[in-house]
């Protein structure tokens, strides 16, 4: 794992609920025998089934925040969906709720997650939508700055905190512990 300190980048607006890893990384796509292989199909349903889509706009392409709503990740327990979100470059998602199984995928492969109030998040993916809404978030002072100048701040597990802010992973932080 990369150390995660702070990421500023253009925020990406998924305004859904109930984003399922089917979603994410449909079924078909579930054929590699590695990790590798599966950011190209991100949300490919979706993008074939509407132009319109976030995911399809060039405006986006180079965003590693996603901004979601409640219960992102639902579904099935596979890990291709974290593994298609780092493939395409995502590093944080912010969201109101998202299922454990999918946290704890997330997090173990080094994407923050990041749980706001729904009003905050209906805002900010207004800004997204509306505007080129850029996001600072500092794990360290656990913190996200708007390009708006407003600040946020968002609770973490201490434990995982301290391994995302070293790059460690649990292994990594058993092997720092026990040497």
């Amino acid at each position: 794992m990369k150390p995660f300190q702070q990421l500023t980048s253009q925020a990406i607006p998924l305004n859904m609920d109930n984003v399922d890893t089917d979603m994410i990384i449909p079924a078909q796509f579930l054929t590699q025998v590695t990790c590798d292989g599966y950011g190209q199909h991100l949300f490919q349903r979706l993008r074939e089934q509407h132009t319109d889509f976030v995911f399809n706009s060039p405006k986006y392409q180079f965003s590693a925040i996603l901004i979601a709503k409640e219960n992102f990740g639902c579904g099935s327990s596979r890990e291709h969906a974290v593994w298609a979100l780092t493939q395409a470059g995502i590093k944080a998602i912010i969201a109101q709720s998202y299922s454990d199984i999918f946290y704890n995928n997330a997090i173990k492969n080094g994407v923050l997650l990041i749980s706001l109030t729904p009003p905050i998040i209906a805002k900010m993916i207004k800004n997204a939508i509306d505007q080129n809404f850029i996001l600072t978030i500092d794990l360290e002072k656990q913190t996200v700055t708007t390009s708006e100048d407003e600040l946020f701040t968002f609770d973490f597990d201490p434990f995982r905190k301290t391994c995302f802010l070293k790059g460690q992973d649990d292994l990594d932080y058993l092997l720092e512990v026990t040497s």
